[in-house]
């Protein structure tokens, strides 16, 4: 007989709910078990989600930290007196302290660039063979090329066939070749010109010069170069030059970063004679503002952190890892996170940011604002940007990057704690499964067991019914 025809049928002999007796009694033998998986699976999940929580809030807050100090904001600044000549812009992990420096723009750096003479149909085809790119050095007068001498660079050969023979088609053909120049068809009321247009840089100048395939002649047209008389010079390629504290130098282009030490230039207007003082300004409200900013956002983690570590309730009052962040976390304000001369501050405490009995931060605003008075450079480095993982030299953002990354992995950290968490929780599923099974084995048996004796009592019963009758008929007879 299955067990369920079993559950259904027992009872009917001795009067007792042994279904019901039965699940009581499985119920009350599994109890126990059942409630510790139950409370170890919500330990698990609780360590779980906080071991991610706090690896992920401290490797945010190290890559929120890291991005403000890379972004230049807490660095010295280059200034320029004249803007609308010379821009300037701070080069990453330059040291600006003895920046002073006078430039002069006496020319911006130019590309060569040539027109071709108007035609009525952009599509309508020019001519067929090849246009030949040479680069070098070019004299330009009154939009026409008088001299050239070619550079070391070997020419490009550029095939004008039936399919490309248009403007439009040459124009993608220079480009396809991706040769140094562009080229562009532009039209106006005059009909469709063929612009082509090289870098910037007086040694960047080019020639283009057809050999027609026989019969497809007017590829010609297009000639740059001595004597061409289809084509214009529009701009003639020319070099920057400026003057370094007085000392003229070419470059060939505006854009300069090996000029002034840690400072890209960007140069927008020549104006002889006119000389731009390249200066610097201090982030003294930025590196305030940042101390702050960064006590505030260290607070919240930590605070978040010391919570789950509550010896009493916290998730992760056992887990080690948990408790080396703590520790790296509350030596960050006096760790050696920068160097510098006998005197300068080089760790946050020396500069007002201090632990206090709770293990949070605080900004003693008015020794900031005297270390930023007496030690501005040394403040800055404090938070410098990060180059690598190290706490040493690195400033405030190297040292949380090393906590973080530290924090992050799997073999120590809190990422290691996360896996072994999830992995006890797998298991935990494997437990359950078993526990289960026994459940049910156990169910099975003792419905067998209840179903043996009530099949007993039943025929008691019925033997009992018996007796009583024959009794019953005996004392009649009587």
């Amino acid at each position: 007989m299955e067990v369920e025809s079993i559950a259904k049928t027992i009872g009917t002999g001795s009067g007792i709910d042994t279904t019901a007796l039965v699940q009581g009694l499985v119920d009350a033998q599994f109890e126990l078990k059942n409630a510790a998986l139950t409370k170890r699976e919500e330990t698990l999940t609780a360590q779980i989600t906080a071991a991610a929580t706090h690896k992920s809030n401290i490797t945010g807050f190290a890559s929120a930290l890291a991005s403000l100090t890379r972004g230049g904001t807490l660095a010295t600044q280059p200034t320029s007196s004249h803007p609308g000549i010379l821009g300037v812009t701070r080069l990453a992990g330059a040291n600006l302290a003895t920046l002073n420096t006078k430039i002069e723009v006496r020319q911006l750096a130019a590309p060569q660039s040539a027109a071709s003479a108007p035609v009525t149909d952009r599509t309508a085809a020019i001519g067929q063979g090849t246009l030949t790119l040479t680069f070098g050095t070019a004299t330009v007068t009154d939009g026409a090329m008088t001299g050239f001498t070619p550079g070391t660079a070997a020419p490009v050969a550029i095939t004008i066939g039936p399919d490309n023979s248009s403007l439009d088609g040459i124009a993608a053909a220079i480009n396809a070749a991706k040769a140094g120049v562009t080229a562009s068809v532009v039209t106006d009321s005059g009909g469709a010109r063929l612009v082509v247009k090289g870098a910037s840089g007086e040694a960047r100048a080019f020639t283009l010069t057809a050999t027609e395939t026989p019969g497809h002649t007017g590829l010609s047209a297009l000639n740059v170069g001595i004597g061409a008389s289809g084509t214009t010079i529009g701009s003639a390629a020319s070099d920057a030059i400026v003057a370094v504290d007085g000392i003229a130098l070419r470059r060939d282009g505006n854009s300069i970063s090996d000029l002034v030490p840690g400072v890209r230039l960007d140069l927008s207007s020549a104006q002889p004679g006119t000389i731009v003082s390249i200066g610097k300004s201090a982030p003294t409200a930025a590196l305030l503002q940042a101390a702050q900013d960064f006590v505030a956002t260290y607070n919240e983690v930590f605070s978040a952190l010391n919570r789950d570590l509550d010896p009493i309730g916290g998730a992760l009052r056992g887990d080690a890892a948990a408790k080396a962040v703590k520790r790296e976390l509350q030596q960050i304000t006096i760790a050696q996170i920068a160097t510098g001369a006998a005197g300068e501050p080089t760790t946050l405490a020396q500069i007002g940011i201090r632990t206090e009995r709770n293990g949070t931060l605080s900004v003693d605003t008015s020794a900031l604002s005297r270390a930023l008075v007496d030690y501005p450079e040394a403040v800055e480095r404090l938070f410098a940007e990060p180059v690598g993982t190290s706490a040493t030299g690195n400033g405030v953002a190297g040292a949380l990057n090393a906590i973080a990354t530290a924090a992050a992995s799997t073999t120590r950290g809190l990422g290691a704690s996360e896996a072994g968490y999830t992995r006890a929780k797998a298991d935990l599923d494997d437990d359950k499964a078993n526990i289960l099974t026994k459940i049910e084995d156990t169910r099975t048996r003792m419905t067998r067991q209840f179903a043996s004796m009530d099949a007993k009592v039943a025929v008691y019963k019925s033997t009992m019914s018996f007796l009583e009758s024959q009794v019953e008929a005996w004392n009649k007879q009587d």
